[in-house]
Order: C-alpha cells, then structure tokens, then sequence
C-alpha cells in the first residue's frame, strides 16, 4: 500500500478513488448547503479545520482538476439564479438562513470535496480521509487476493476430482461391460423360463387327456364285469 501522502503527489491515484465520496462522512459529517448537493468555501474550512484562505490556495492550484470535479465559480444571473433557489429552499425548511455572497461564490461537489482532501497537506481531516482510502484499498485488495487463492483451491480439487475421473473410466466401462452382459444372461434365462412354462402347460393337458382315456377304461371294464355277472 503507497503512503497517504502519495495522492498529494499522483493525480493517476487520486483519480482512481474519486469514486469513494461516501469516506467523507465517515472522517466527519459533511454540512451542505440547502439544496443538499453543494458547499462553499467556507463550508470546505470548517470541515478540513483550515483558513479559507488555505482552500482558495489550494483551489488556485489545481482550478482545471477541481472543475472536472464539479467544483465551479457562479457570477451574475447565475448566482442570482443560485441565490434565489437557496432562499426558497430555506424558507421550505423553515428556519434555515441562507447568506448570500456579493460579487461570486464557488462551489463544490462532494467529488470535488475528496479531490480537495487529497490534495490538502495540512489538514488532520485531510490526511484521515486518504489514510483511510488507501486501508480501504488495501483490504480489498486483500480480500481479492483471498477469493483468488480459493478459486485456486477450488481449481485443484476439481483438477483432482477430474483424474479421479479419468482413473475411474476404464473402471466404469468395465462395470457397464460387465453389465450389459448380465442383462443378456438374464434375457436368455428368462426365455428359457418362459419356453419351459409353456411346456409344463402343455404336459399339463397331456395328463388331462391321459386321465380322461383312463377313466374311459375304466368305465368300459365295469361294464364289462357287469354283463358276465347277469350271463
């Protein structure tokens, strides 16, 4: 993890974590003005503990970075413009002063707010929110590093399951082999079993009929023992 002090220095690294507004609040609560999206100046030196002087230095140093930021100065029927929307916001809140500037005032975004904190050098504050910018980073930096290494992990057992697959192949077609034959075996028992049934029924009727003839001879010698008793 670089120094904080190394955002004073690179305007690379400082444009990499101006997304992260939401550590302004986390260092000191932030006072807007009415319209909740603005503050001043003077707004600026209360909350980085400074003089307004010492924000107007550093604005007068880098004006074309903090304007890509949403820093801007209003005049004339803008800021009359401006004026006008605060008063009645503050009237909607009821109680809320508004002062209002003479000639021009500057303004700046909650963006253009961390730019300032990473370019102020003797602010507490300032130096607060990039010391916790760059832990920021550098825990996520350290949670990657933590997911890929479990990716990693998760990519060798599974590279271990795939060779146990891949030894269990030959194993597996054996056992389907092996299988199929026994499906055949029973196929082949089954027809034997069903061509002896149809045997068995058809001994069956022969012993019907056998019995039949029989009780026939039966029948014809009591018939016959009986005519040479009457004779």
């Amino acid at each position: 993890m670089p120094p904080e002090g190394a955002l004073l220095e690179s305007r690379t690294l400082r444009v990499e974590h101006l997304g992260r507004v939401d550590v302004l609040d986390k260092i000191k609560a932030l006072v807007m003005l009415p319209d909740g999206i603005h503050l001043r100046t003077e707004d600026l030196s209360r909350y980085f503990e400074v003089s307004t002087g010492v924000i107007r230095q550093v604005t007068a140093r880098h004006r074309a970075e903090l304007a890509e930021n949403g820093m801007r100065v209003l005049r004339g029927s803008d800021l009359r413009r401006f004026h006008s929307d605060m008063v009645s916001l503050c009237n909607a809140d009821k109680g809320e002063s508004y002062p209002q500037a003479v000639t021009q005032l500057t303004l700046y975004t909650r963006r253009a707010v961390l730019n300032i904190a990473m370019l102020l050098r003797d602010s507490d504050i300032a130096r607060c929110v990039r010391t916790y910018l760059l832990d920021a980073e550098d825990d996520l930096r350290k949670g990657y590093a933590d997911l890929d290494r479990r990716v990693t992990d998760v990519e060798a057992c599974l590279g271990g399951v795939g060779v146990a697959l891949r030894e269990l192949g030959p194993v597996l077609n054996r056992m389907s082999y092996r299988l199929d034959s026994l499906d055949r075996r029973l196929d082949a028992t089954n027809r034997v079993v069903a061509a002896i049934s149809n045997r068995l029924c058809e001994m069956s009727a022969d012993i019907h009929r056998v019995d039949a003839r029989v009780d026939d001879v039966v029948h014809q010698l009591r018939d016959l023992r009986r005519g040479r008793k009457r004779r």
